[in-house]
């Protein structure tokens, strides 16, 4: 019978399904082995700081987890509370929408359909800026719908066409492989390089509806998550310092950054995991 029950269910509560006195459920608990939270004290911080100080208390009690310690997210507030140790999170604040669009008739072929989706099949893609000493400087990532995992990317002073061209340089898949080339109607993704680049290789495109993030919706999820835990707090000296930075930090989301809708697995452990 005890199988049945959630394990949302108050104890006391339990105690009238099951039928038995509450002084058995408090004599219970009372008995219980007790373990001091403050052991795990310093394992915690070290763990936080490996994690560049970015996920919550879901996150990191799944981190802990593989590390066969079990903390409730209760327990992991407290130590972060008692440690000072904040994450780089912030509630999510409203952004205008662009007022400058691509009016080409492309439809929107992707129509929210994120999931359930194969390997190199679905490429979103968007872009983000970044002061360089005072000055815009610009990012571009070309995002795996299948795992989120970022296949190319790359960051120059200037919003033009070969920042575009230089991120799927850098994919080292078959280009072929990709079907479709989902972005919002920003009109840098409008030239004829990008043309040029899904017609050789066979790729169909697909824009958001004009003035809807919604129908880009991990794109900008990704985004929201890499000003966050990229940009937020740093500063870079010069557009070689800023690339550098870039590639150390795609590497690290591909390969040591758990994510929640991939069952807690990195996009590479994900990727892996789905191929055998």
């Amino acid at each position: 019978m005890l199988k049945i029950i959630k394990k949302n269910i108050p104890g006391l509560k339990m105690c009238q399904i099951l039928k038995i006195a509450k002084s058995t459920y408090y004599y219970q608990t009372n008995n219980c082995v007790k373990y001091d939270v403050n052991n795990y004290e310093e394992e915690f911080i070290s763990t936080f700081n490996k994690i560049r100080k970015i996920y919550c208390a879901r996150k990191i009690k799944a981190v802990l987890m593989r590390k066969d310690i079990i903390l409730s997210r209760r327990k992991i507030r407290f130590l972060m509370i008692k440690n000072n140790l904040v994450s780089k999170y912030t509630k999510l604040k409203y952004r205008n929408h662009k007022t400058m669009v691509n009016n080409d008739r492309i439809s929107n072929v992707l129509n929210r359909q994120f999931n359930n989706k194969k390997p190199n099949e679905v490429v979103v893609s968007d872009l983000t800026y970044v002061q360089v000493i005072g000055k815009w400087h610009y990012i571009y990532l070309l995002i795996d719908l299948f795992n989120r995992e970022i296949i190319g990317y790359s960051a120059e002073p200037n919003k033009t066409a070969e920042l575009v061209q230089q991120a799927f340089h850098k994919i080292t898949r078959p280009l072929n492989k990709i079907t479709l080339f989902h972005t919002d109607r920003g009109n840098e993704f409008k030239n004829k390089i990008i043309d040029e680049i899904l017609i050789t290789f066979n790729i169909k495109r697909s824009l958001s509806a004009k003035g809807c993030h919604y129908d880009n919706a991990v794109a900008e999820t990704n985004y929201k998550t890499f000003k966050t835990e990229f940009i937020k707090g740093k500063k870079f000296e010069n557009l070689t310092q800023l690339k550098c930075e870039l590639f150390d930090f795609v590497n690290w989301y591909n390969n040591l950054r758990i994510h929640g809708s991939l069952n807690y697995l990195t996009p590479v452990e994900f990727r892996k995991w789905q191929s055998t």
